[in-house]
Protein backbone atom coordinates (compact mmCIF):
# COMPACT_ATOMS: atom_id res chain seq x y z
CA UNK A 1 0.00 0.00 0.00
CA UNK A 2 1.38 3.71 -0.99
CA UNK A 3 2.69 5.89 1.58
CA UNK A 4 0.47 9.08 1.99
CA UNK A 5 1.27 12.21 4.64
CA UNK A 6 -1.72 13.46 6.43
CA UNK A 7 -0.21 17.22 6.77
CA UNK A 8 -2.72 19.55 8.31
CA UNK A 9 -3.55 21.82 11.59
CA UNK A 10 -5.13 18.00 12.77
CA UNK A 11 -2.44 17.63 15.41
CA UNK A 12 -3.63 20.16 17.17
CA UNK A 13 -6.98 19.01 18.10
CA UNK A 14 -7.85 17.55 21.94
CA UNK A 15 -7.64 14.54 20.62
CA UNK A 16 -5.40 14.78 17.95
CA UNK A 17 -4.39 10.76 18.27
CA UNK A 18 -7.78 9.19 17.67
CA UNK A 19 -8.66 12.07 14.78
CA UNK A 20 -5.81 10.88 12.92
CA UNK A 21 -6.82 7.25 13.50
CA UNK A 22 -9.91 7.61 11.87
CA UNK A 23 -8.08 9.18 9.21
CA UNK A 24 -5.64 6.43 9.09
CA UNK A 25 -8.61 4.32 8.66
CA UNK A 26 -10.24 5.96 5.85
CA UNK A 27 -6.83 5.42 4.33
CA UNK A 28 -6.66 1.98 4.92
CA UNK A 29 -10.48 1.50 3.15
CA UNK A 30 -8.58 2.83 -0.04
CA UNK A 31 -5.13 0.94 0.35
CA UNK A 32 -3.48 3.76 1.21
CA UNK A 33 -1.57 3.87 4.61
CA UNK A 34 -1.77 7.43 6.18
CA UNK A 35 1.09 8.50 8.20
CA UNK A 36 0.39 11.33 10.61
CA UNK A 37 3.10 13.57 12.01
CA UNK A 38 2.49 12.30 15.21
CA UNK A 39 3.99 8.34 14.43
CA UNK A 40 6.95 7.93 16.08
CA UNK A 41 9.94 7.83 12.93
CA UNK A 42 11.61 4.05 12.87
CA UNK A 43 15.14 4.10 13.39
CA UNK A 44 15.29 7.89 14.22
CA UNK A 45 18.32 8.55 14.12
CA UNK A 46 20.38 8.59 18.32
CA UNK A 47 21.84 11.69 17.45
CA UNK A 48 18.38 13.45 17.58
CA UNK A 49 17.69 12.90 21.18
CA UNK A 50 19.83 15.59 22.00
CA UNK A 51 17.62 18.02 20.03
CA UNK A 52 15.18 20.74 21.47
CA UNK A 53 11.77 19.08 20.34
CA UNK A 54 10.52 21.45 18.44
CA UNK A 55 13.61 20.13 16.17
CA UNK A 56 13.26 16.73 16.34
CA UNK A 57 9.57 17.22 14.94
CA UNK A 58 10.69 18.95 12.39
CA UNK A 59 13.26 16.61 11.06
CA UNK A 60 10.40 13.83 11.63
CA UNK A 61 8.31 15.19 9.77
CA UNK A 62 10.25 15.97 6.65
CA UNK A 63 11.51 12.07 7.33
CA UNK A 64 7.52 10.87 6.85
CA UNK A 65 7.44 13.16 3.82
CA UNK A 66 10.50 11.68 2.36
CA UNK A 67 9.18 8.26 2.98
CA UNK A 68 5.78 8.62 1.58
CA UNK A 69 4.23 8.62 -2.04
CA UNK A 70 2.16 11.38 -1.71
CA UNK A 71 0.59 14.33 0.29
CA UNK A 72 -2.56 14.55 1.40
CA UNK A 73 -3.42 18.21 3.31
CA UNK A 74 -5.75 19.81 5.12
CA UNK A 75 -6.16 23.14 4.10
CA UNK A 76 -9.17 24.47 6.06
CA UNK A 77 -8.56 28.02 7.58
CA UNK A 78 -6.48 27.78 10.73
CA UNK A 79 -5.39 30.95 12.78
CA UNK A 80 -6.42 33.30 9.98
CA UNK A 81 -7.63 33.15 6.09
CA UNK A 82 -5.33 31.06 4.94
CA UNK A 83 -4.12 27.33 5.55
CA UNK A 84 -2.06 26.25 8.11
CA UNK A 85 1.65 27.70 7.88
CA UNK A 86 3.73 24.56 8.83
CA UNK A 87 1.03 22.56 6.10
CA UNK A 88 1.74 25.10 3.48
CA UNK A 89 5.57 24.43 4.36
CA UNK A 90 4.82 20.52 4.24
CA UNK A 91 3.16 21.64 0.66
CA UNK A 92 6.42 23.24 -0.59
CA UNK A 93 9.16 20.49 0.82
CA UNK A 94 6.63 18.10 -0.62
CA UNK A 95 6.96 19.40 -4.22
CA UNK A 96 10.16 19.95 -3.92
CA UNK A 97 10.41 16.52 -3.34
CA UNK A 98 8.43 15.58 -6.39
CA UNK A 99 5.65 13.79 -4.86
CA UNK A 100 1.94 14.73 -5.73
CA UNK A 101 -0.17 16.53 -3.06
CA UNK A 102 -3.70 16.92 -2.77
CA UNK A 103 -5.67 19.02 -0.72
CA UNK A 104 -8.93 19.52 0.57
CA UNK A 105 -10.71 21.91 3.26
CA UNK A 106 -14.05 21.80 5.20
CA UNK A 107 -14.86 25.27 4.12
CA UNK A 108 -15.38 26.53 0.53
CA UNK A 109 -15.35 30.45 0.85
CA UNK A 110 -13.47 32.03 -1.47
CA UNK A 111 -9.72 33.54 -0.51
CA UNK A 112 -10.29 36.54 -1.14
CA UNK A 113 -13.87 37.09 0.72
CA UNK A 114 -12.13 35.47 4.27
CA UNK A 115 -9.23 37.78 3.67
CA UNK A 116 -11.40 40.19 3.35
CA UNK A 117 -13.04 39.55 6.15
CA UNK A 118 -10.13 39.05 8.51
CA UNK A 119 -8.67 42.34 7.70
CA UNK A 120 -12.23 44.35 8.45
CA UNK A 121 -12.83 44.62 4.73
CA UNK A 122 -10.83 47.09 2.17
CA UNK A 123 -11.55 49.04 -0.25
CA UNK A 124 -12.21 48.40 -4.24
CA UNK A 125 -10.58 50.63 -6.96
CA UNK A 126 -12.17 51.12 -9.67
CA UNK A 127 -10.82 48.92 -11.81
CA UNK A 128 -12.13 46.34 -9.35
CA UNK A 129 -9.22 45.71 -7.28
CA UNK A 130 -8.96 45.21 -3.60
CA UNK A 131 -6.68 46.83 -1.56
CA UNK A 132 -6.40 46.02 2.30
CA UNK A 133 -6.35 49.35 4.87
CA UNK A 134 -2.49 49.24 4.61
CA UNK A 135 -2.26 49.82 0.96
CA UNK A 136 -1.07 46.68 0.10
CA UNK A 137 -3.15 44.56 -2.90
CA UNK A 138 -5.31 41.88 -1.86
CA UNK A 139 -5.00 38.72 -4.01
CA UNK A 140 -8.02 38.06 -6.00
CA UNK A 141 -7.40 34.85 -8.62
CA UNK A 142 -11.00 33.22 -7.62
CA UNK A 143 -8.65 30.93 -5.82
CA UNK A 144 -9.34 28.71 -2.70
CA UNK A 145 -6.07 30.10 -1.47
CA UNK A 146 -2.91 31.91 -1.70
CA UNK A 147 -1.98 31.17 -5.47
CA UNK A 148 1.40 29.39 -4.79
CA UNK A 149 -0.52 26.60 -2.27
CA UNK A 150 -3.08 26.27 -5.39
CA UNK A 151 -0.80 26.27 -8.12
CA UNK A 152 1.81 23.88 -6.30
CA UNK A 153 -1.14 21.40 -5.55
CA UNK A 154 -2.07 21.28 -9.72
CA UNK A 155 1.33 21.34 -10.53
CA UNK A 156 2.13 18.27 -8.66
CA UNK A 157 -0.57 16.65 -10.57
CA UNK A 158 -2.81 16.87 -7.32
CA UNK A 159 -6.05 18.85 -6.72
CA UNK A 160 -8.32 20.59 -4.15
CA UNK A 161 -11.55 19.88 -2.84
CA UNK A 162 -13.83 21.85 -0.88
CA UNK A 163 -17.08 21.77 0.66
CA UNK A 164 -18.15 23.56 3.89
CA UNK A 165 -18.77 20.99 6.55
CA UNK A 166 -18.30 21.00 10.36
CA UNK A 167 -15.20 22.89 10.58
CA UNK A 168 -12.90 20.42 12.49
CA UNK A 169 -15.08 17.64 12.79
CA UNK A 170 -16.30 16.22 9.69
CA UNK A 171 -14.07 13.48 7.67
CA UNK A 172 -16.56 13.49 4.10
CA UNK A 173 -14.49 16.34 2.29
CA UNK A 174 -11.44 13.97 3.71
CA UNK A 175 -12.40 10.95 2.55
CA UNK A 176 -13.26 12.13 -1.15
CA UNK A 177 -9.26 13.79 -1.18
CA UNK A 178 -8.50 10.09 -0.19
CA UNK A 179 -10.42 8.67 -3.02
CA UNK A 180 -9.14 10.92 -5.69
CA UNK A 181 -4.96 10.28 -4.12
CA UNK A 182 -6.06 6.73 -3.79
CA UNK A 183 -6.99 6.91 -7.88
CA UNK A 184 -4.57 8.93 -9.03
CA UNK A 185 -1.46 6.68 -7.16
CA UNK A 186 -3.60 3.42 -8.39
CA UNK A 187 -4.22 2.69 -5.37
CA UNK A 188 -7.65 1.20 -5.41
CA UNK A 189 -10.78 2.02 -7.56
CA UNK A 190 -13.46 2.28 -4.55
CA UNK A 191 -12.78 1.52 -0.64
CA UNK A 192 -12.57 -1.77 0.78
CA UNK A 193 -16.22 -2.89 3.07
CA UNK A 194 -14.86 -3.82 5.89
CA UNK A 195 -16.74 -7.46 6.79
Amino acid sequence: MARVYLAGPDVFLPDAVAWMGRKKAICAGFRLTGVSPLDDLPNEPPAWAGLPEWRRIARRNEAHIRGCAAVIANLTPFRGPSADVGTVFEIGFARGLGLPVFGYATVATAFLDRTLSSIGGGRQAADGSWWDPDGLLVEQFGLFDNLMIEGGITESGGTVICDDQDRWHDLSVFERCVQTAADALGAAASPEVPS
